[in-house]
């Protein structure tokens, strides 16, 4: 568990990172989500360092989430429903080691249930998925500048035309899912 003990986290890659970050913050049972660089080689990198790809890194999302409202079976659900498992290195125009697909669980007990959705995701796309599997390892958060950033620039190109529709996908195939608005 990662502070709070009624709290687990585990850190995806789908691309880039403001896409899944805009998805988990609407997730209802999802605490907090950052974004950050995982499983590279470097210690604290930097964006401009990860998009180069020098470091080894993956743009990912820490999603903390309840498990008492939301399993990790149903975080893992969504992420591969809203982005593509079947790419290595790429989604969308974004290419690179740094935009792979990734489950990167925290607690040894997360592994057998990222491994039996894996499987499951697997057999829907005809045995393609390349989402890499492993533990998170080398965790830096992202810039100030990258986090909430589709909150905080929705009509801004890349959120417009490549986050919005993946925030859309989400709010219509998991709508029981979907965060209640504050009142």
């Amino acid at each position: 568990m990662d502070g709070d003990s009624r709290v687990e986290a585990i850190t995806l890659a789908g691309g880039c990172f403001w896409c899944l970050e805009a998805v988990y913050e609407q997730v209802d049972g999802v605490v907090a989500v950052e974004s950050g660089y995982s499983n590279g080689h470097v210690v604290d990198p930097r964006y401009e360092q990860v998009c180069h790809g020098d470091t080894g890194h993956a743009e990912v999302v820490r999603v903390r989430f309840d498990p008492a409202r939301i399993t990790l079976a149903e975080i893992l659900a969504i992420f591969f429903a809203v982005h593509d498992p079947t790419t290595r290195n790429r989604q969308g125009n974004d290419v690179g080691h740094q935009y792979r697909s990734a489950v990167y669980w925290h607690q040894p007990a997360q592994e057998a249930v990222v491994r039996a959705v894996w499987a499951e995701a697997n057999a829907a796309h005809g045995g393609r998925v390349v989402t890499e599997l492993a533990p998170e390892t080398n965790y830096w958060r992202a810039e100030d500048y990258h986090q909430h950033y589709y909150a905080r620039h929705p009509g801004e190109g890349y959120c417009a035309f490549v986050v919005a529709p993946k925030v859309e996908k989400f709010r219509q195939t998991f709508a029981a899912r979907v965060r209640a608005a504050a009142p």
